[in-house]
């Protein structure tokens, strides 16, 4: 979804869910149920109609990769951990021992570094490499 919200900033008008699919290689109704929880957080809008689509509705300096990642991600970072305690089994133990806590650490870190990038941040890397105006302001509706 990074990719997709960068390149709404850059669009002068609304993007389909379906344009958005073939970009990603998905389908249209993937799209609508991922843009559906950063709409719910108020980051796009859909513009229904002729000529409709999904546009920011949010200036890129005041949302984080972890806003976005609460919005579309949900609470987990990691698929790996120590999710099924089983106290008799040996093995889970020792394997549930070892990750703990470089897991939390991980998480810790991941989860500041998510916090500290904007989508600004982003889009400017992103506007100096294709040598172009910052987009990093919403669009009026």
């Amino acid at each position: 979804m990074l990719h997709v919200l960068l390149h709404m900033a850059r669009d002068t008008g609304p993007v389909t869910s379906e344009q958005i699919a073939a970009m990603l290689g998905t389908n249209a109704v993937v799209v609508r149920r991922t843009l559906a929880g950063l709409r719910k957080a108020g980051y796009v809008r859909a513009e229904k109609g002729y000529n409709g689509g999904w546009m920011l509705s949010c200036a890129l300096d005041e949302v984080s990769l972890l806003d976005i990642h609460h919005a579309v991600g949900g609470p987990r970072i990691f698929a790996i951990g120590t999710d099924h305690d089983n106290p008799e089994c040996a093995v889970e133990r020792v394997v549930n021992a070892a990750l703990h806590d470089a897991m939390q650490q991980a998480e810790r870190l991941l989860l500041e570094r998510l916090g500290s990038v904007t989508l600004a941040d982003l889009s400017g890397e992103f506007n100096a490499l294709c040598g172009t105006h910052d987009f990093s302001r919403p669009r009026s509706p």
